[in-house]
């Protein structure tokens, strides 16, 4: 009777690591995407970095602000 219980008890061990073994490897999680890197301007009154689609164009540059760009070109187009 021992013997019997020892065979049915290894014949489950065994049942359980064979089926254990014959799933499907669970997915790996992906890593996240990295951010896409933002292209960088420079206001050219104040000097503060932003990103280009943010900025405002003017001449002489881009601008944080609509005030630092009307500011930037009075006090560079009296001296042009």
């Amino acid at each position: 009777m021992k013997y019997l219980l020892l065979i049915v008890v290894l014949g489950l061990v065994f049942s359980m690591l064979a089926r254990k073994r014959s799933r499907p490897p669970a997915p790996k999680p992906q890593a996240p995407a990295q951010p896409k890197a933002l292209n960088m301007g420079t206001c050219e009154q104040c000097g503060l970095h932003l990103p280009l689609d943010e900025a405002l164009p003017g001449q002489g540059g881009v601008f944080c602000s609509s005030a630092h760009r009307a500011s930037y070109e009075l006090e560079h187009g009296k001296h042009s």
